[in-house]
């Protein structure tokens, strides 16, 4: 579970130091995207990799971190992994030492294989400028750290290591509302909040806009869709499944408690280091990252997508 989604179920709960006696929401549901289910799925907008093993009916379902603003990890582009490897180094751009020079840093030429580089210790190549890979800093995932490329946390990306192979199909999405219809005719939408395009949205406390594209307006359209329900929702932006069709009155939109698998892989561990002096010494509380702060309702813009740009590298 990453830092955005844990943001968008509990609006009004600090999820980094939340208070003794705080509930909190913990969102396991989704709807997948609407995407080929093969290969790797990266979804920007609701910062989650999927992965669909070869030959099985299972997805996995990890959290990322992406490219801040202005170093954006792409959208709309199918790609493959190239190659993967066992302790990555990093080599800085002439770029990324400028940014670092001008506020008064350094950053070595290259950072060697370790636990405290800031690719982590393993990372998945694709394309010629972009990799899947670790991190040194996990409270960074969920949120836009990176400069471009997708982080994990370490069990998530030795796990995809070990068993993603190479020339496996990765392809980059941007849904931040996405849509179903179940088997029984229940009709769910999720909606997360865009990503920021510009520093005047980024700054702001408007809410970025949302059009619904034209898979999820197929699915909206319906007779039976409650239109309520899914302006409640558009505005809500919780990150989770809410069901818009169904009885008047009778609309199950309440998180569902959902008991943990304990053989659900890759298994997760606690973001907070346990150190001699307990979990809350200053020695395991990790910086807090600046977000993108909530916001008043925005207008909704049904219609139908734009073509798919082609995102080169």
């Amino acid at each position: 579970m990453g830092l955005s989604n844990m943001l968008e179920a509990n609006p009004g709960v600090d999820v980094y130091l939340p208070k003794a006696g705080s509930k909190m929401i913990i969102p396991q549901q989704l709807i997948l995207p609407d995407a080929p289910r093969e290969g790797i799925v990266i979804n920007s907008a609701e910062m989650r990799l999927y992965y669909y093993p070869k030959g099985s009916k299972t997805v996995v379902v990890l959290p990322i971190g992406i490219g801040e603003l202005g170093k954006d990890t792409p959208i709309n582009w199918t790609t493959a992994v190239e190659r993967k490897k066992d302790g990555p180094t990093w080599t800085p751009t002439k770029g990324m030492h400028a940014d670092y020079a001008a506020r008064g840093e350094t950053l070595p030429a290259v950072f060697p294989p370790g636990p405290d580089n800031p690719m982590g210790l393993y990372a998945l190549y694709i394309g010629r400028l972009y990799a899947i890979h670790g991190t040194n800093a996990n409270f960074g995932i969920g949120l836009r750290v990176s400069h471009g490329c997708v982080r994990l946390r370490a069990d998530d990306i030795k796990w995809l290591y070990q068993n993603v192979p190479v020339g496996t199909r990765v392809q980059f999405v941007d849904q931040p509302v996405k849509a179903t219809v179940e088997p029984d005719g229940s009709r769910y939408v999720e909606v997360h909040n865009p990503l920021s395009t510009t520093e005047e949205q980024f700054n702001s406390r408007e809410l970025v806009p949302i059009t619904l594209n034209q898979a999820v307006s197929k699915v909206l359209v319906d007779a039976s869709v409650n239109q309520d329900q899914v302006n409640g929702a558009i505005q809500g932006r919780t990150g989770m499944p809410v069901k818009v069709n169904g009885v008047e009155n009778n609309i199950q939109t309440a998180p569902v408690p959902m008991p943990e698998n304990p053989q659900a892989v890759p298994q997760e561990e606690p973001m907070t280091p346990v150190t001699s002096q307990g979990a809350n010494s200053d020695a395991a509380q990790p910086q807090q990252p600046a977000t993108e702060p909530a916001a008043p309702a925005a207008p909704v813009t049904p219609a139908a997508p734009a073509a798919a740009a082609n995102t080169s590298s």
